[in-house]
């Protein structure tokens, strides 16, 4: 495994040599190197440098060029307006990069320097309740970022936080204890999540109505609420059939999306109870929280309800109970002390941001996080209908995952199906399989190619669109070049430093030796639209290449077409590595 510098790292140290020597006093002053539109890269450095040192920037810049060699990496510099420096990179460089890329199975794309150990909290559905179109997005973002961290060599520890405990669960114990047949299973096969599911929701939806109906049997569940907090043996077995219920579901969910999840990555809020009392203890004991009217509160100068009184985070109710607050402190003080965490990621709605911010600050106070431990929530928006307005079903319903995956991969399928029609290149079964790659792509795409933050439209045509920013424009440009591969015969993929590249065939270049450096980007920003970006831009630079330079027909001489074959090879493995990061599968055939 060699990483292999790009073509931007190797000109900026040669830029910043030169500036060291003409300017010795900038030494290790970065030249804001970047992508231009006038050259291949334009470096801005000189220009702050110059006004700091007093010195004439056009002067500065004709010093710094003078002081760079040209020949080998660099093909030409220009100083162009007051003093910035247009850079042109020579064609043998931009392949032989690409070729060290090709010889790697990482494609050339190096480990972080310092990699840590991040555990991330995402994709937490709620126990015994249906998982919705609201817990898309954790766990899609949540699994991208899972991919981009390992790539670069980051220790991940998955925790999916469930909900799992809590006041509901007396009444869901009580009524089963009085109605024990409600969860058995119609036979001895494997039950499917939506037997699963189905059987919840029935024994949730008759244990409410009981409970707001019949007074005796809600003192009943209340009371069994208190035996489950306090561990009593036949209540917890009770309420273990409930986890592993929708345990069953969940997975059935999971396996939809095309994730994989581990029972032992699964530590839900009921992890935490045994160390509820001690997070309280400690907080007390240090003063981060304060008792207030017999709660145990932390209070923060700058978050004030519309009241203008300090709205403090609760940690222990005056009734003894806890709160959220107490199970995700006791989280942090878990992933800290136990998994040994440099860095707590929390994929969470940003409707829980001050939450989350209170509960980082809390921590930060009693010392569970410092300089070095950090924790952030990738906050992500919400998912809209096509009108714009919160996604819900026509009664105003919210939506069930389950019916929008199972849509999405409907339609992908009637798109595949359409497409080969007039070709019949795909068996009935490759029809099946490919339209549930493209369509479980396509929403996780639609997520994934929005910035988090941002709310986005859930649009199934769009997501399922042959054209436009879609992951399925993205499957069908890699299954293209496997196709142009097959048809190229004889002839194989071969890097030829020697020859002049045309316009299209350098973009396409300087495109792909970026990857390295945008995976970085993506892993240091949270950000896996990051990504997306880089793969659409990838599949358009590769559609105009492929329109302007002949790879297979008509048939260019040998070693321009070796050399093309080449760029569309490294082009393929790029998209289908990018596409893997997002936990999108690339078809071979399409």
């Amino acid at each position: 495994m060699a990483s292999v510098p790009s073509l931007a790292s190797s000109v900026n140290q040669r830029v910043a040599d030169a500036l060291a020597s003409a300017l010795p006093e900038a030494g290790g002053a970065d030249p804001l190197l970047r992508r231009s539109d006038r050259a291949d890269f334009q470096a801005n450095g000189i220009l702050a440098l110059a006004k700091k040192a007093k010195a004439n920037p056009r002067e500065l810049a004709t010093t710094v060029v003078e002081g760079i060699p040209t020949g080998d990496l660099i093909k030409e510099i220009e100083v162009s307006g007051p003093g910035f420096l247009n850079i042109t990179i020579t064609d043998r460089a931009i392949i032989e990069t690409l070729a060290a890329r090709a010889g790697d199975d990482r494609l050339g794309v190096p480990l972080a320097e310092n990699p840590g150990t991040t555990v991330i909290d995402y994709a937490q559905p709620n126990v015994a309740k249906e998982m919705h179109v609201g817990h898309l997005r954790s766990a899609v973002i949540g699994a991208a970022m899972v991919e981009i961290l390992e790539f670069t060599g980051e220790k991940v520890v998955r925790r999916h936080h469930i909900g799992d405990w809590g006041t509901q669960f007396g009444m869901l114990i009580q009524f089963l204890m009085e109605h024990p047949h409600e969860l058995d299973h119609t036979s001895d096969e494997e039950v499917s999540g939506e037997e699963a599911m189905s059987n919840l929701n029935r024994l949730y939806k008759a244990s409410r109505a009981l409970f707001d109906s019949d007074e005796e049997f809600k003192t009943r569940a209340r009371a069994r609420v208190v035996d489950l907090q306090a561990g009593e043996p036949e209540t917890l077995a009770l309420w273990q059939r409930f986890v592993d219920e929708s345990k069953i579901y969940f997975y059935s969910v999971f396996n939809k999306l095309d994730m994989d999840i581990q029972d032992p990555d699964v530590v839900g809020e009921s992890g935490y109870n045994d160390m509820l009392v001690e997070t309280c203890k400690l907080l007390e004991e240090s003063g981060v929280a304060v008792r207030s009217n017999g709660a145990l509160c932390v209070f923060f100068d700058d978050v004030k309800g519309p009241d203008g009184n300090p709205t403090p985070l609760i940690v222990q109710k005056s009734d003894g109970g806890f709160g959220y607050a107490a199970t995700d402190l006791s989280a942090i003080r878990d992933r800290v002390g136990g998994l040994k965490a440099s860095t707590l990621l929390y994929v969470v709605d940003a409707r829980q941001s001050l939450h989350f911010k209170m509960v980082f600050e809390t921590a930060r106070r009693a010392g569970w996080l410092n300089e070095d431990t950090k924790a952030v929530q990738l906050a992500f928006g919400t998912v809209l209908g096509k009108d714009g307005k919160p996604f819900k079903t026509r009664e105003g319903e919210t939506v069930r995952l389950v019916d929008l995956l199972d849509e999405a991969v409907e339609r992908a399928t009637t798109v595949v199906r359409e497409k080969d029609a007039d070709r019949n290149l795909l068996t009935e079964v490759e029809i099946v399989e490919n339209g549930l790659q493209v369509g479980i792509g396509a929403v996780k795409y639609a997520d994934l190619s929005t910035s988090a933050a941002r709310d986005y439209k859930f649009d199934l045509d769009q997501m399922v669109s042959l054209t436009g920013d879609t992951s399925v424009y993205l499957q069908y440009a890699y299954a293209r070049i496997k196709s142009i591969l097959r048809k190229a015969g004889d002839r194989s993929p071969v890097a030829h430093p020697e020859l002049e590249l045309a316009p299209a065939e350098r973009a396409l270049g300087l495109h792909l030796d970026h990857f390295g450096e945008l995976v970085a980007e993506a892993a240091g920003e949270y950000a896996p639209h990051k990504v997306a970006a880089y793969l659409y831009q990838l599949s358009s630079l590769f559609t105009t290449f492929y329109t302007e330079c002949p790879v297979v027909k008509p048939v260019p001489e040998l070693v321009v077409g070796e050399n093309r074959l080449f760029l569309s090879d490294l082009t393929a493995r790029t998209l289908s590595k990018g596409m893997s990061l997002l936990g999108i599968r690339t078809p071979e055939k399409l």
